[in-house]
């Protein structure tokens, strides 16, 4: 397997914007490719959005995003308080804060939901991102779910032993409004982390993988 890194100068900045439906999504899809970013590059700066979640799962957000992004340059977190499941159904508001983070911030990389996810919040999402961001380099990340959804992902960052731990850690302590579900677990985290890390041969053993729809390699 090649591999290949980001068309920046590592000692560069670089800027990230994070998309997810709902609190939790960015955490279980790239959280740890945030903290490896935030390890291994300087300057890096985040925008952190969130796009429903009532008072109790805003503030959980909130607070998640704030371990993750500890060492960040810069870290904005934006929770809007749509209505989980209806997404779609509020296009037009959504479509709004699109275009206005259009408007505030111009990422190098943006982390959104995949296409394929048959919850329809996340499909919703990784549309409006496409939509909206023509001209960017966006990895899609995936969240397991009863749907059985997970297909075969064709971008890996591998994930240090330190940061996996550290982002299974989090996503139990930050939470709590999810400890009662039944695929809410650390070996589920783990299970899918190291799945990924097989095959794209992690040294650690352990990944998360992404979709990539568009990469422009250069000579």
């Amino acid at each position: 397997m090649l591999p290949l890194t980001l068309g920046l100068p590592a000692r560069g900045g670089l800027s990230v914007l994070c998309l997810g439906a709902h609190a939790d999504d960015i955490e279980i899809g790239c959280g740890g490719a945030v903290l490896e970013l935030l390890a291994t590059r300087r300057r890096v700066s985040v925008h952190w959005v969130v796009l429903s979640g009532n008072v109790l799962r805003a503030r959980e957000a909130r607070r998640s995003a704030s371990r993750f992004l500890r060492g960040a340059a810069a870290a904005e977190v934006r929770v809007d308080g749509f209505r989980d499941g209806f997404l779609p159904y509020e296009g037009a508001k959504v479509k709004e804060v699109f275009e206005a983070l259009k408007s505030a911030v111009s990422p190098d990389l943006i982390f959104t939901h995949t296409r394929e996810d048959r919850h329809q919040d996340h499909r919703f999402v990784c549309d409006l991102t496409w939509n909206t961001f023509r001209d960017h380099l966006i990895l899609e990340y995936e969240v397991p779910k009863y749907d059985g959804d997970l297909a075969q992902p064709n971008v890996f960052i591998p994930l240090s032993d330190a940061n996996r731990r550290r982002k299974v850690r989090t996503l139990m302590s930050a939470f709590s409004t999810q400890a009662e579900k039944r695929w809410f677990t650390p070996s589920t985290f783990d299970g899918l982390m190291r799945l990924r890390g097989i095959e794209c041969a992690s040294p650690t053993g352990y990944a998360e993988a992404f979709y990539a729809r568009k990469v422009r390699l250069v000579r």
